[in-house]
């Protein structure tokens, strides 16, 4: 069975729980109470000594971490679709993974958490990097449908909640037109499963 440490309000979380659904696979959620600092205490620090969310914990196999999450489900259950044997399709999903860890996480999502949850950051920088984060990302997805090549794969998942999520950090995301047809595509897929905040048409 997988149990998923989770937290309702965390798009880092939301990227397992969205892999999770596409795949089909049952697991059930474990709720990690962030503000009653739950995640500090020892039982949490045992299965990440991070105090952090997401957890996945399938049979006794311990994974922290979104990305490293995705790439666990995605060897373990996706097949060729979501882990590739192809080197060079394979570093580009990985690269992603970093944006969504980096740039991502300290753009838009950082913005979020500061205009969301009131989580003192600097407000200048996070914008500048979300701006050009976005732009990339836009200028991207203006060639191809997916951030990888020709179908979806994990490094949609890594990068897409936050960015959906971008209108809670006060970012005009309708400002971005391929990352609008982007998102349209990926609320298309079967098992698809939003988050609340998201932007909306």
């Amino acid at each position: 069975m997988i149990t998923l440490y989770d937290m309702s309000l965390s798009g880092n979380c939301h990227k397992v729980r969205l892999l999770l659904s596409l795949l089909a696979l049952p697991y059930q959620i474990q709720a990690v109470d962030l503000r009653g600092g739950e995640q500090r205490g020892p039982e949490h620090l045992q299965r990440n000594p991070f105090g952090q969310v997401p957890v996945l914990d399938e049979d006794g196999r311990i994974i922290r971490d979104s990305q490293a999450i995705l790439v666990y489900l995605a060897k373990r259950f996706g097949g060729e679709q979501w882990w590739p044997d192809d080197a060079y399709t394979l570093a580009q999903i990985a690269a992603w993974l970093s944006t969504a860890a980096n740039e991502v996480a300290n753009g838009p999502a950082k913005l979020r958490v500061h205009h969301k949850f009131g989580s003192p950051i600097d407000t200048v920088a996070a914008q500048q990097t979300a701006d050009k984060a976005l732009g990339i990302i836009d200028h991207h997805l203006q060639r191809q449908d997916w951030l990888v090549g020709d179908s979806l794969s994990i490094a949609d998942i890594a990068v897409y909640p936050y960015l959906a999520l971008a209108p809670e950090g006060g970012l005009d995301i309708g400002a971005f037109p391929n990352i609008i047809a982007w998102f349209q595509r990926i609320r298309a897929l079967p098992g698809y499963v939003a988050m609340p905040g998201m932007w909306q048409e």
